[in-house]
């Protein structure tokens, strides 16, 4: 996954360089192999970037041969900071191979 380099904008502004308005609601989806803690796992990932009042919806889905699952987050960003952070921890993590 590759990172692109951008300018910051303040809380509500555009950033030039993206499409999104901060704050908006965001998707993040996370796959991995199927595990009972897959879920959890990636919710406490993208958990240790959000206030501590943020609501997270979680919805999880495996795939057609049970091998695998992805975990959809949906979250408030703030910031593209914020997201570049989250994707950062969560493709570093070895029982993730995918992110979007």
């Amino acid at each position: 996954m590759s990172k692109t380099a951008f300018s910051p904008a303040a809380e509500g502004d555009v950033d030039v360089d993206s499409p999104l308005v901060f704050p908006c609601q965001f998707s993040i989806k996370a796959m991995g192999l199927a595990g009972p803690d897959f879920e959890r796992l990636v919710s406490e990932i993208v958990g240790r970037h959000l206030d501590a009042h943020a609501a997270l919806e979680v919805r999880s889905r495996p795939s057609r041969g049970g091998k695998w699952v992805s975990v959809t987050l949906t979250i408030e960003a703030r910031s593209r900071e914020q997201l570049d952070a989250i994707y950062r921890e969560l493709t570093a993590h070895e029982r993730i191979v995918w992110v979007i």
